[in-house]
């Protein structure tokens, strides 16, 4: 496959030109739902991910017993006992749930995961700047498994490709579902995964992904996951932006003006940006004043 072509392993565009339409009205900020043509790809076979995540460095695997709360606090996260091949190649009786973590690490999945973002660069890269950082995350899951309610870093389109799961999503940079303090900690090095409430469930816009389907997930928008009746592969495409960097690091700019007693004002959100506070952490950061 050409790394830049854009197609799938068929010679395919995977999204339509009507997908691409509605990725560009809705980036960055709007959760979207696309139809995509991910035709069958023998990367993406049970077989394949088992091996995959075999092959993957040990940081890069993380599975766990599917069985769990949509609020779980990090360290209460148990193991299943299993390996990654064997929890892949058992997933419909296995009860797990697993994440292989930057396939871009192996060069056949590197060429897929750019050959995706090749569809979609222009539109992006036309409001959020250059494109960088392409990452690519495989999730295999149970049936009716559940991701906790956590959020992401990345710009993210997650690719349905087989079973059937719900993604609630909540509107990234509202104070209700993420507090700055959440955003604060976990780029300065904590947990992705979020408090929950029980009265949040009414709050939440539902997505039902099937094969076929992708959503689009804004940077940082709370969300959970529950899987179907049915095993599940998703393929999550992902990229980071000069707008993305520049919030993070004045959440880590306003972390740090915490620590000194001060109540800073939340980063914005696009189509504002957040340079002064970005500039003033990175400048900092190079002098070696902080860490």
């Amino acid at each position: 496959m050409n790394q830049m072509s854009g197609k799938d392993a068929f010679g395919k565009q995977v999204f339509s030109d009507d997908a691409r339409r509605k990725f560009s009205k809705c980036y960055p900020e709007t959760p979207q739902i696309l139809n995509h043509d991910m035709a069958a790809n023998t990367l993406l076979t049970l077989d394949a991910l088992a091996k995959l995540g075999t092959a993957l460095p040990k940081a890069s695997v993380e599975y766990n017993p599917g069985d769990l709360p949509v609020g779980i606090a990090p360290d209460d996260v148990p193991d299943n006992g299993m390996s990654i091949a064997d929890t892949i190649l058992m997933i419909e009786s296995s009860a797990s749930w697993a994440v292989l973590k930057n396939i871009e690490q192996i060069p056949e999945y590197e060429a897929l995961l750019l050959s995706l973002l090749a569809e979609i660069k222009p539109i992006l890269e036309s409001k959020t700047g250059k494109m960088m950082r392409p990452q690519g995350f495989i999730f295999v899951s149970s049936p009716n498994a559940m991701t906790p309610y956590h959020f992401d870093p990345e710009h993210n389109i997650l690719l349905q490709l087989r079973g059937e799961k719900t993604m609630t999503v909540f509107p990234p940079g509202d104070e209700r579902f993420a507090p700055s303090m959440a955003h604060e900690s976990y780029h300065s090095g904590g947990p992705r995964n979020l408090v929950w409430q029980d009265a949040f469930f009414e709050q939440g816009q539902v997505y039902n992904l099937t094969a076929g389907k992708a959503i689009f997930v804004p940077v940082m928008a709370p969300h959970f996951v529950q899987n179907g009746s049915e095993p599940s592969i998703s393929l999550s495409i992902t990229w980071r932006s000069d707008w993305s960097f520049a919030e993070a690091d004045a959440h880590v700019f306003n972390h740090m003006l915490r620590g000194w007693g001060m109540n800073p004002k939340a980063p914005h959100r696009f189509p504002n940006h957040n340079k002064v506070k970005a500039m003033s952490w990175r400048i900092l950061r190079n002098l070696h004043l902080v860490k």
